[in-house]
């Protein structure tokens, strides 16, 4: 209600003042009395405020549904991209002022009236794409002489001042759920960032009408929960979005090449993608791996056989990190825990197997 007023005020203002200005020459034109007091400005303005009055009843719905329009528009834009934009524009429009004020000594009418204000539409509208499009260039540009300043203060001594890239999650480290327990022995160090498009993705699986893929959405927001409430570390919720680009795992590339971040994923296929664009990566099956007991040919371990193999007379059993182990003739203990002798150690993008046999077998050698 309170915009329609507004609405309501701005055309009986405009309407007064074109009746002000134009309004006696218009009556003057049409010849409509020979009454100077008609011919007045004042009346002018009157007739003006209150036909404009009368139109803005039928297009004030309109203008409100155009306004309302554009201001949904502005608030779902990101804080950064308004902000770079802004400053485009402004930068567009003292540029056109400046232009414009060498404009005003020439006598031709076009050139002076009208030119002016192309020239201050054109270049208001392309500093704000400008500044809009290449915002990130310019936070890339901001955070390189942030860098330079940092390094050198380092030089200078005072380490202090070097501080952690940021982390960023994406969903399949999220829905993992070993991420909080690595935040919570400050392995991680630095911010955690979980943007928002990550979040709209964990809600979607959350809602899925797959139980599956339902439960695994639930545990990654649980999992959020957790590590912003309950662990010692600093989280953000990145507000921003990348319109232009569909794909999330996309997303993520642009935002770590944004702020200079790392991202954190268990996905192969992203870490392999990261990698080949130069973004720094973290992976927790790498972690996990890196930090299994190591285990060598020669050693014994006491195990118990799960299974069979796929092989003749083969026999599985798995260390408590999960490291499957095969025992080759050990088929024949299954449900036992026996003794084995470790024969060798295979390394596989999958994780490590090893290979084993009972050291009864090797006694009765």
């Amino acid at each position: 209600m309170v915009l329609k007023k507004i609405v309501h005020l701005f055309f009986i203002i405009t309407g007064g003042a074109v009746g002000y200005v134009y309004g006696p020459t218009i009556i003057k034109i049409l010849n409509f009395t020979d009454a100077r007091w008609v011919a007045s400005s004042y009346v002018g303005l009157l007739i003006g405020a209150i036909i404009l009055f009368l139109i803005s009843y039928w297009l004030v719905d309109y203008v409100v549904n155009f306004l309302r329009w554009i201001e949904e528009a502005l608030i779902k834009i990101p804080v950064g991209d308004l902000f770079f934009g802004s400053i485009g524009l402004i930068v567009g429009l003292v540029i056109a002022y400046l232009i414009n004020m060498t404009l005003q000594d020439i006598n031709i009418q076009v050139v002076s009236q009208v030119l002016p204000l192309f020239i201050t539409i054109l270049l208001g509208y392309f500093g704000f794409q400008v500044g809009f499009r290449r915002r990130e260039e310019f936070v890339n540009l901001l955070n390189i002489n942030k860098k330079e300043r940092d390094k050198k203060r380092v030089a200078d001594g005072d380490e202090d001042v070097v501080v952690p890239k940021a982390k960023i999650l994406d969903t399949s480290v999220i829905i993992d759920g070993r991420i909080a327990d690595i935040c919570q022995t400050n392995f991680l160090e630095g911010t955690i960032v979980i943007p928002q498009f990550v979040l709209g993705e964990l809600q979607h699986i959350a809602d899925s009408s797959d139980a599956l893929k339902r439960n695994r959405g639930r545990r990654g927001l649980d999992v959020l929960n957790r590590i912003q409430k309950e662990l010692p570390v600093k989280v953000e919720i990145y507000e921003g979005d990348f319109e232009d680009i569909p794909e999330v795992d996309s997303k993520l590339i642009k935002l770590a090449k944004v702020i200079g971040g790392i991202v954190v994923t268990n996905d192969f296929n992203l870490n392999k993608v990261c990698d080949l664009q130069g973004v720094s990566v973290l992976n927790i099956n790498d972690l996990a791996n890196a930090v299994k007991p190591v285990v060598l040919p020669g050693e014994e371990l006491m195990v118990q056989v799960i299974k069979d193999g796929k092989e003749q007379n083969q026999g599985i059993a798995y260390l408590d990190d999960g490291t499957m182990i095969v025992v080759e003739e050990g088929r024949d203990y299954i449900g036992k825990t026996i003794e084995v002798l470790i024969t060798s150690v295979l390394q596989t993008s999958a994780g490590r197997m090893i290979f084993a046999k009972p050291k009864l077998l090797e006694k009765a050698l």
